[in-house]
């Protein structure tokens, strides 16, 4: 049986012509998968019944299977979701006011190993499909109907970067078929630089993040062995050369955690690291885990080291912990499962 959401356009359109229907058919089935949410070859309901009970012998429509949802207290929604596999992912809902930011994965697992992320602790399964990846988006959108995900952020399970094809193509698929602008979509990277560059040679011109968590190699290396490989300036001259269209910045995300990256030369060596480039940085204070002995520095730590970056002419924000009392850390609710 094909996967009728597993097909790229292209796919889509010989799939019709296969079939030999008409060429609009093809725009017909994107719509209802992409923009109608269509479960079932049976919801399209602009096809006649009797072709409906055609496509069905050879076709079907894959959908993700809600597992678990759970509703924080300060509205933060977090999804479990089982694949065709049986394996599970996680994606996070953020609303604000008219703005609704999903955050997906890409895929089952994480080989990064970073130690403040409870999803590498459970090692590396398999990358998502592209459709796999969209569809968090179109299964989000069908629970919380008549609102919709408008912006899309790469910061759960996995490393866009090391499923480089398929995370490219979910891209085309998310700007493309679901309709979400590319200014609103972004995808957060450990840093892999071989790909960096490669990003916006093959995808749509999505927002860029770039994990850091650090202002030296010798604490960078502690919390993220990815920094072992591609070192902390490596990273940062990749981004230098990134092509930043009009009105963009490059993100750096800084988890802060207490006595590891937390102190006022810490900040100063940020400032020194990012001098000149065209960013801001997010300083994440860190959502505890289960198990894990890491703890948040206290909030006027965190206070201190925003104004040092502010007194050097930084852009830099404190993004509020959201979620804290359904699990919403990565990893979390798929580990408790």
């Amino acid at each position: 049986m094909i996967n009728l959401k597993a097909l790229s356009k292209e796919e889509i359109c010989r799939f019709t012509d296969e079939q030999q229907l008409p060429g609009y058919r093809a725009d017909q089935l994107l719509h209802w998968i992409y923009e109608r949410y269509a479960g079932d070859i049976d919801e399209i309901t602009e096809f006649s019944k009797e072709l409906r009970e055609t496509l069905k012998k050879t076709a079907y429509i894959s959908n993700l299977s809600l597992r678990v949802r759970l509703r924080s207290k300060d509205g933060t929604e977090k999804f479990l979701f089982a694949l065709e596999d049986d394996q599970t992912i996680e994606s996070v809902l953020i609303p604000d006011e008219d703005r609704h930011t999903l955050c997906i994965s890409s895929q089952v697992g994480c080989a990064m190993g970073c130690i403040f992320c409870l999803t590498g602790k459970g090692g590396f399964v398999r990358n998502l499909q592209a459709y796999e990846i969209a569809d968090q988006i179109i299964s989000v959108n069908r629970l919380i109907q008549p609102q919709k995900v408008t912006n899309v952020v790469f910061m759960g399970m996995g490393e866009p970067l090391l499923n480089f094809d398929n995370v490219a193509e979910a891209l085309w698929r998310i700007a493309g078929f679901i309709g979400i602008s590319k200014r609103k979509i972004t995808l957060s990277t450990s840093g892999i630089v071989p790909k960096i560059l490669l990003l916006p040679q093959k995808a749509p011109a999505v927002n860029l993040a770039v994990s850091l968590n650090a202002a030296s190699d010798a604490v960078r290396n502690r919390l993220m062995p990815v920094n072992k490989k591609y070192h902390m300036q490596s990273v940062i001259d990749t981004c230098r050369r990134y092509p930043l269209q009009h009105g963009r910045r490059i993100t750096f995300e800084y988890v802060l955690i207490e006595g590891e990256n937390d102190s006022p030369d810490d900040a100063n060596r940020l400032v020194k690291l990012l001098k000149g480039l065209r960013c801001k940085i997010n300083l994440i204070p860190l959502n505890p885990h289960e198990g894990s002995e890491l703890k948040s520095p206290a909030y006027d730590k965190i206070i201190e080291f925003q104004k040092i970056l502010l007194k050097k002419n930084m852009r830099a924000l404190i993004r509020e912990s959201k979620g804290q009392d359904i699990l919403a850390a990565c990893g979390q609710l798929r580990a408790r499962s």
